[in-house]
């Protein structure tokens, strides 16, 4: 791949001032209304029933994003002009994952659910400077089957979160037991219904961006 290729992909000129400010007043509309619904309890759950809640509240973005995404050659365009090193970097704040493992340890959160969560999350924000590096050293590094993984797992990682976050809704029935009720109140249910589908979204845009690198390269 040609220098000029990969610049092509990644962007140097970044989005145009309209469409990030259309997209950071669509995130601030779409914060403001989790933080609604989440203080008029709308994102509770009973006890041994899956969390829908919380996970339509995840979901219902990302069904969003991608519509946008496939359906709107502005925003399109918006998300092909990121810098992916910008993106790689918002991943690094992952490693805050540490806090489900302190919320474990207090008897919060279940293991079940914090354990993977946690780990997963510090496991993708800690490799996510050595990627920043790479890219930096060589841009190529974006067409890499190894780039592709790490955002794929970071996809993975979620996917685990939800699955043992339904299991112990379905199974921790005892009120006296760490549960993952705290999950759909606030200031935790920000995680899974802002955070995670956020992250989820850059890195989609980023596997975009590798596709169309090795799309250049090919």
């Amino acid at each position: 791949m040609t220098a000029s290729a990969v610049q092509t992909t990644l962007s140097t000129k970044g989005p145009r001032p309209i469409r990030t400010q259309a997209v950071l007043t669509t995130l601030a509309i779409w914060f403001a209304a989790v933080l609604t619904l989440a203080a008029a309890g709308a994102f509770l759950g009973a006890p041994g029933r899956p969390p829908l809640p919380v996970f339509a509240g995840a979901v219902t973005p990302l069904i969003l994003f991608a519509v946008a995404l496939r359906t709107s050659p502005s925003f399109r365009d918006f998300a092909m002009a990121l810098d992916v090193r910008m993106i790689v970097a918002i991943q690094a704040w992952r490693y805050a994952g540490f806090g489900f493992l302190a919320l474990y340890a207090s008897h919060v959160l279940p293991g079940l659910f914090a354990l993977p969560a946690g780990l997963g999350d510090m496991a993708i924000g800690i490799a996510a400077p050595w990627w920043i590096i790479a890219l930096a050293r060589n841009p190529d590094a974006i067409a890499s089957a190894r780039f592709r993984w790490w955002n794929a797992l970071g996809i993975l990682d979620f996917v685990i979160a939800f699955t043992t976050a339904t299991i112990c809704a379905m199974t921790i029935t005892d009120p006296a037991a760490a549960s993952i009720a705290p999950m759909g109140q606030l200031p935790l249910v920000l995680i899974p219904d802002f955070m995670v589908p956020l992250f989820a979204m850059l890195h989609i845009v980023a596997l975009v961006q590798a596709k169309k690198a090795r799309a250049i390269a090919a």
